[in-house]
């Protein structure tokens, strides 16, 4: 299973860049997609480079004091020692819904943050399972996974744009444009395909630090349960946000364009197909860990602190 999905990433991985050749193609020329391609990247390589702060200060995080909750630093220094990688930079995030995030451009640029929600929520085995599953996304490099599909994602888009404006204003070369429906077909499409393509990315990401999470701590039931009651908590929340409408706006929705990054999604509540979801069903996600079960390959993490 962990090479089915690291083989599906990158299957994603190429048919994202197939995506692109092609749009390029029917677009015609190579002055417009060298220029596309540049500016993609540079932008997603600013984004990669600054990813940690980015979604730190938009997710309003404070360190985690060496003091304080002694119990995520004893197991973070556990789960990175068996992974052989620094201890990433702790952080907490001062809201009711449980959740965590990793991010970073490398293990020596890395940090976790969790959420105050999540450390009431979870007893010391499940936050195991969460925090492992975290320090997964940082040794599997998934924000740099993440961002090259992000880079290829944005230069699709931004060619079906240069090509909506060469349509709509003219200056395209007729001997090299293409056919004019299948232009037109691209500029709906491509850049609809790229997001779930990106999506698809995102999902398998999430499967393959399931299983490595579990594989670390030795104990997959703990992640399976901990994944069960985040369900249950966001759907609670979204349930409990939309009865209170507009009468009640303590705290800001967590910014959509870092959803990606928790181990549950944050927006719950919002009914998206599946081809639009950035995280898989954690009905899929608990069945695949209680399969593991049986296959334990590290002694389960002594949780107990002090």
């Amino acid at each position: 299973m962990d090479f089915f999905n690291r083989f599906k990433t990158w299957t994603l991985m190429a048919l994202l860049g197939a995506l692109f050749v092609s749009i390029g193609g029917l677009l015609g020329g190579q002055s417009g997609l060298v220029i596309a391609l540049v500016f993609a990247v540079l932008l997603n390589g600013f984004v990669y480079w600054k990813s940690d702060s980015l979604a730190l200060r938009a997710n309003g995080v404070r360190p985690l004091g060496p003091d304080e909750e002694p119990r995520v630093h004893a197991i973070i220094a556990v789960v990175a020692k068996r992974m052989g990688l620094p201890v990433p930079r702790l952080y907490i995030v001062e809201r009711p819904e449980p959740n965590a995030f990793a991010t970073g451009r490398n293990p020596a640029h890395s940090a976790v943050a969790v959420t105050t929600g999540l450390l009431a929520l979870m007893d010391d085995r499940q936050l195991a399972g969460v925090l492992a599953h975290e320090m997964s996304h940082i040794r599997n490099r998934d924000t740099l996974i993440g961002t090259i599909a992000a880079t290829i994602g944005g230069a699709i888009s931004m060619l079906a744009q240069m090509a909506q404006f060469q349509m709509i204003f003219g200056g395209g070369n007729d001997e090299e444009g293409g056919n004019p429906l299948a232009l037109l077909g691209a500029i709906i499409l491509a850049p609809i395909a790229a997001l779930i393509i990106q999506l698809a990315v995102s999902r398998s990401r999430e499967y393959l630090a399931d299983r490595t999470g579990a594989e670390i701590t030795g104990d997959p039931e703990s992640l399976a349960q901990a994944l069960e009651k985040l369900e249950a908590a966001a759907q609670g929340t979204g349930l409990l946000a939309r009865m209170r409408g507009r009468r009640q706006r303590a705290q800001p929705q967590m910014n959509p364009a870092f959803a990606h990054l928790y181990i549950v999604n944050p927006l719950a509540g919002m009914s998206l197909s599946s081809l639009f979801a950035s995280h898989p069903p954690i009905a899929e996600r608990a069945a695949r860990l209680r399969a593991m079960r049986q296959n334990r390959t590290s002694q389960p993490i002594n949780t107990r602190i002090g």
